[in-house]
């Protein structure tokens, strides 16, 4: 608007310059008059040539503006997403949360069976130890066992639970003889016999 305003006054002025222009003209006595006539003519088309040169400069600007926020636009035309896009693209996020959930479902199911192998594991060791202390204590009983026989040549029989029973083994002679008390028989007793009987 303040150009066009401008552009009015200038208008005014042109016109005003213009009848002052044919007055002198008209006079032609006046020489001078018509000498500051054409220099004002010549001056007043240089004003216009620079300010016509002054509005091509910003209509060009504007056009580059304009033309840099068409870009824009069509930029960010392109950059949206369809409302199909964008529902293909939610069902595909859709279906990979819930692909994740059940993965994470899997491992906590096989996190869970490997807590329970390792406790397995360890039940298992622990197991194994106590065989091999059972063991350990087997020899060492069996040992024992032996030395207390060959000592004093009494074996005796674990597997009669009822009673206490047993072999007295005579090297020299390849001989065992067998020997049965019953449990209620005092121990003092049972080993006063056996002594006798070696």
């Amino acid at each position: 608007m303040a150009a066009d305003a401008g552009r009015r006054v200038e208008v005014a002025n042109l016109l005003s310059l213009g009848d002052d222009l044919i007055g002198v003209l008209l006079d032609r006595k006046d020489g001078e008059s018509l000498g500051q006539a054409g220099e004002g003519a010549l001056m007043l088309r240089s004003a216009c040539r620079s300010e016509s040169g002054d509005l091509e400069l910003q209509v060009k600007e504007y056009q580059e503006k304009i033309n840099s926020c068409k870009e824009k636009l069509d930029k960010a035309k392109s950059e949206t997403v369809t409302d199909e896009e964008l529902n293909a693209l939610q069902n595909e996020m859709e279906e990979k949360l819930q692909s994740e959930q059940q993965l994470r479902q899997e491992l906590r199911a096989v996190s869970g069976e490997l807590d329970d192998l390792d406790l397995q594991r360890a039940s298992i060791e622990e197991r194994k130890d106590a065989v091999k202390k059972k063991e350990k204590d087997r020899l060492k009983a069996q040992s024992t066992l032996s030395m207390c026989v060959s000592v004093t040549n009494i074996m005796p029989n674990f597997e009669d639970r009822d009673k206490i029973s047993g072999y007295i083994v005579d090297k020299n002679k390849k001989k065992l003889d067998k020997f049965e008390f019953e449990k209620t028989m005092p121990p003092v007793e049972i080993c006063d016999k056996l002594w006798k009987m070696v």
